[in-house]
């Protein structure tokens, strides 16, 4: 599909609540009749999106153009859109065909008539109730509930019930129908059978549909194109088999299906080293032992014996999940997932074998922690949210503190590093947590984890939105309150140059 035939698009849109930012620097177009699902986690920003486009909310910056047209401050009745939420919004006072028909009898048409002097006029009227109960029916057909029209709300079942409020929605003929989690109150069997329906329904009708979930499995089943958002962000855009297949980084491929993550070295072009071994891969544009993040799907992981393994390992744990295993192997510090149709025995040593094919190797978002920091009088730091001890002698090799507190460098002189402008660098696994809010220098909850095999990733956001990334086997959950404690030794200090302080 061209270029041209975008419907709707996005330009640099943020959207910020109190001063807080929740949508930043949004930019992507749908297509007519194209399926685009948003995908992430709750709280990051897909249903404020969504809402942006129908109207409900207003951007803080950016555009809105639907059809090359601004519409950023178009209220929602002035927009070709028509949205279905999560509680379906019925009337349980109306019937089906009440409830369907709301919108049509609210509907004005404009009509061209001659008056008498024989000028030609327009004027808005309403739609008769012939037209009215043609376009119920045929919606009530789309939907598979012919029929129904004269059945009680209170007598449908949930699916029932979803499918009456896309009923109300695609009767007034939307260019765009905007879906926001419409499966959420459904069991499991239903929302699968729904997932199905909604994509039939979608070629049937032929319109665009822009659709929000936070459910990995009705994103890839249903859509042409998937959004995968994360803290207000849009970390990739892509088709369901490039999402899954080749995730641009370690969030995505942790949050769509299940993925085995490893720290690794690019030796060279083609050739990838962790786990302690070295594989060939078909990646490459990387600096020579450049430390990358590597992404290994279950299903691409192959057991056989511990003879002709690539990787040699001892079976932990073997679940049964239907289609196949899923098994747990530890290979040395690093916990690797295997997806096989084949009974596997718990304690047992087996080899595992990776084909070049099914290694994804991508650049590490998160190396090392920076920050901007400042000097205090007592010769501690403040950065991040917080204030740590710190070795200030660092600063200037050779240096000491006297006994008033006061750095005296090799050359002899006596330096007051109060309100110094220092670079602070902290290793990941230099940082520690604990459930003591007095414990550490700074305090934050915990906004994102990803296991990667050997360790857990974390983010912990403090309350100013200063963000520390640290690696810990121990397992804590998302949001959890916690301080951060870090030793000494471990904050790396240098002196801003002149330059640095001007900026």
């Amino acid at each position: 599909m061209k270029e041209e035939n975008k419907i709707i698009e996005l330009i640099d849109v943020c959207k910020e609540f109190d001063g807080v930012s929740v949508v930043e620097n949004m930019n992507f177009y749908v297509r007519k009749g194209e399926f685009i699902t948003f995908l992430g986690p709750s709280g990051c920003g897909k249903t404020t999106t969504l809402r942006m486009i129908a109207g409900f909310e207003l951007p803080t910056s950016g555009k809105i153009l639907l059809n090359g047209e601004d519409i950023s401050n178009l209220p929602p009745n002035r927009r070709p859109v028509n949205t279905v939420f999560q509680k379906y919004a019925l009337f349980p006072h109306l019937n089906v065909f009440e409830n369907v028909a709301f919108g049509l009898k609210l509907k004005r048409i404009e009509k061209e008539y001659t008056d008498k002097k024989g000028n030609v006029k327009v004027k808005k009227e309403k739609l008769s109730p012939a037209v009215i109960a043609e376009k119920v029916k045929k919606a009530l057909e789309i939907v598979d509930l012919a029929g129904f029209e004269k059945r009680n709300i209170s007598t449908l079942s949930g699916g029932q019930q979803q499918r009456i409020a896309i009923a109300r929605a695609i009767v007034n003929e939307p260019e765009i129908l905007l879906l926001d989690e419409p499966l959420g109150a459904l069991d499991l069997k239903m929302r699968k059978e729904m997932q199905l329906e909604l994509k039939a329904m979608h070629k049937r009708l032929g319109i665009t549909f822009i659709y929000v979930t936070h459910d990995q499995e009705e994103a890839l089943t249903m859509s042409d194109t998937i959004v995968v958002m994360s803290d207000g962000c849009i970390q990739q855009i892509g088709s369901p088999e490039k999402i899954y297949n080749e995730p641009k980084n370690t969030f995505v491929a942790d949050f769509i299906g299940e993925s085995n993550i490893v720290s690794g070295v690019m030796s060279k072009d083609g050739l990838v080293r962790f786990c302690g071994k070295a594989f060939e891969c078909l990646d490459s544009g990387f600096e020579k032992d450049e430390p990358v993040d590597v992404v290994i799907r279950p299903e691409d992981v192959k057991i056989c014996s511990a003879e002709e393994g690539m990787l040699k390992g001892k079976i932990t744990s073997v679940v049964f999940k239907g289609v196949h295993y899923q098994v747990l192997v530890q290979c040395g510090r690093n916990e690797i997932e295997v997806q096989t149709t084949q009974v596997q025995t718990v304690g047992s040593t087996v080899g595992l074998c990776i084909a070049p094919d099914g290694i994804h190797v991508m650049k590490k978002k998160f190396k090392v922690n920076k920050f901007s920091g400042v000097i205090t009088k007592r010769n501690t730091v403040e950065f991040g949210d917080g204030e740590f001890e710190c070795d200030v002698t660092q600063l200037y090799p050779n240096s000491h503190l006297d006994e008033d507190g006061y750095l005296i460098t090799a050359k002899g002189e006596k330096l007051d590093l109060t309100d110094t402008e220092v670079n602070v660098e902290i290793g990941l696994h230099d940082i520690t947590m604990s459930d003591n809010a007095e414990e550490g220098g700074a305090q934050g909850h915990i906004i994102s984890l990803i296991y990667k095999s050997a360790y857990y990733r974390y983010i912990v956001r403090t309350e100013n939105e200063e963000d520390y990334v640290l690696a810990c086997e121990d397992l804590w959950n998302e949001n959890d309150f916690v301080s951060l404690i870090i030793p000494k030794d471990k904050i790396k200090l240098s002196l801003k140059n002149t330059e640095e302080t001007k900026k």
